[in-house]
């Protein structure tokens, strides 16, 4: 587990704001890509950082919808799907030739809890494909354009869902094992974390520092799409009446408050230097001590921190090697 996970007293907190995190900071000359930014969490994103003066490029599977959410933001929409390798290549291939270099990669498309077993076109767990392999492939194949930046970061939305299931290198996409929706959803959001931490090992030389962190449980982002009310209801999202609990305590946030710790990650000078790390309500988690390796899924809710399985840097290292050889 690397040194520097714990936290070092930001200023902030469970209930700021994305827009007080940017309050004073100037992004004007920086460019940002942020994929799912024409909703949910992305969606405020982008309005953030455009409101600091970045440049902001969302690659999105959907340019109509993508084009409709962004009216008037001065976001730029360019043709990008998660699940198509071919796409995020030749999204890629297209900024490298401009020769721009990239500032900020904030990968924060994501699903949820997809109820049945789902394959892409290459049989990988749906999930797992869309939440960790899309984003590895497209952060690698961009790696000379943040490296160009000479100070860059990218940030991986991941959530405190990890601590559902650590990463199941025997069967990731679930062969020999019988499919749960919410270990697939834990293993991807911990592969998050576990990108990070590789990402960061590897290429901090090249001046490329990298980020995970839970938003916490916003409703209206539409990430439980796949949860029936009396779902959200149990779960303590919603009230009886079907109205968002608002509770910053407990990680019921709003949009504004959800987005803010993406957004501390990818611009606050108080990160210069250190990286690799999970963060939450605005600042660097601490590490979760937890007896039997394992949590339940009530206490995995309940608690804060990140698990140690997520930031193994031996597990990084494999995530990285598994990555490599699923996009081969």
């Amino acid at each position: 587990m690397l040194s520097e996970q714990h936290p070092i007293d930001s200023g902030f907190g469970a209930a700021t704001t994305a827009d007080e995190v940017i309050a004073g900071i100037d992004l004007t000359g920086r460019t940002a890509i942020v994929t799912g930014g024409y909703s949910g969490l992305g969606l405020e994103t982008v309005r953030v950082l455009r409101n600091a003066g970045a440049r902001v490029v969302v690659p999105a599977r959907d340019g109509s919808r993508a084009a409709a959410a962004l009216d008037g933001s001065g976001a730029e929409v360019v043709q990008m799907d998660l699940l198509d390798a071919a796409s995020i290549d030749a999204f890629a291939s297209t900024w490298l030739a401009s020769g721009q270099p990239v500032q900020m990669l904030i990968n924060s498309a994501g699903i949820m809890a997809v109820p049945q077993l789902t394959r892409d076109t290459r049989g990988y767990e749906v999930q797992f494909a869309t939440n960790h392999l899309g984003h590895f492939q497209l952060t690698r194949a961009l790696l000379p354009a943040l490296r160009a930046a000479h100070g860059a970061r990218v940030v991986s939305i991941s959530s405190l869902g990890h601590r559902y299931s650590p990463m199941r290198f025997d069967d990731p996409h679930f062969v020999a094992g019988a499919y749960d929706p919410w270990v697939a959803y834990g293993q991807s959001k911990t592969a998050n974390v576990l990108f990070a931490v590789a990402l960061d090992a590897r290429e901090r030389h090249n001046g490329i520092r990298a980020f995970s962190l839970h938003p916490g449980a916003i409703v209206e982002t539409g990430l439980g799409k796949h949860l029936s009310r009396e779902q959200l209801v149990a779960a303590g999202v919603l009230d009886a009446d079907g109205r968002p609990i608002r509770d910053p305590s407990r990680q019921l946030k709003t949009v504004g408050q959800g987005t803010a710790t993406q957004v501390w990650c990818a611009t606050s000078p108080r990160l210069d230097g250190i990286g690799g790390l999970y963060c939450e309500n605005v600042d660097v988690a601490a590490p979760m001590t937890v007896p039997t390796g394992t949590l339940d899924m009530a206490s995995a809710r309940r608690l804060t921190g990140v698990m140690p399985y997520a930031v193994d840097e031996d597990a990084a290292a494999r995530l990285w090697t598994l990555s490599e050889q699923l996009l081969a």
